[in-house]
C-alpha cells in the first residue's frame, strides 16, 4: 500500500504549460547558456522561469500596499551642486520611511548611499523614484523584502 501511494504521487500530472518563443541577440544567448551551466539549471526554460518568477514577485512587492522593509541604494556624483542637500532633504521629508542611511565616498567623486527603508511598498517605491531620478544620481535600485522590522518604540 505504501509503495502504491508513493508511485501515484510520482505520476501526478503537471500543470499545463504554454510555449512562447523569444529572440535573443547572440551575446545574450551565450551569457544565458553560461549561467544555465554554471548554476546547474536543467534547461534554458528553467532558468528563464526562475528569472521571470523573481521579477514578477519583485513587481508585486513594489506595487502592493503591504508594509515591507528594504534598501534604496544609489550611486551619485558628489560634485553635483546641491545634490547631497536634496538627498538629505528627501530623507527628512520621508522620515517615517527612511529608517537609517549610510554613505561611502568612492574614488572619482562618486558616493554610494544605502538607505534602510520600511513602509507600504508603493510609498517606498515613490521615495526610491524621487531619489534615483535626482540630477547627478548615476544609478539606483530599490530592493524590498517581505519582512518587517520590530517597532522602535512600544
Amino acid at each position: 500500500m505504501q509503495m502504491t501511494t508513493q508511485t501515484s504521487l510520482l505520476k501526478r500530472p503537471r500543470p499545463p504549460v504554454s510555449r512562447i518563443s523569444i529572440s535573443l541577440p547572440d551575446e545574450l544567448q551565450i551569457a544565458l547558456d553560461g549561467m544555465v551551466n554554471e548554476r546547474g539549471y536543467e534547461s534554458r526554460s528553467q532558468a528563464i522561469n526562475d528569472m521571470l518568477r523573481q521579477q514578477l514577485i519583485e513587481h508585486k512587492r513594489q506595487t502592493s500596499d503591504e508594509v515591507l522593509v528594504g534598501t534604496i541604494t544609489i550611486l551619485y556624483d558628489n560634485g553635483t551642486r546641491g545634490l547631497q542637500e536634496k538627498i538629505a532633504d528627501l530623507q527628512y521629508h520621508y522620515l517615517e520611511e527612511v529608517i537609517s542611511s549610510l554613505h561611502v565616498n568612492l574614488v572619482g567623486k562618486q558616493t554610494m548611499e544605502v538607505m534602510l527603508v520600511q513602509g507600504p511598498a508603493a510609498k517606498v517605491q515613490k521615495v526610491a523614484d524621487e531619489m534615483i531620478t535626482l540630477r547627478g544620481v548615476i544609478t539606483g535600485r530599490l530592493q524590498l523584502l517581505a519582512a518587517l522590522m520590530p517597532p522602535i518604540h512600544s
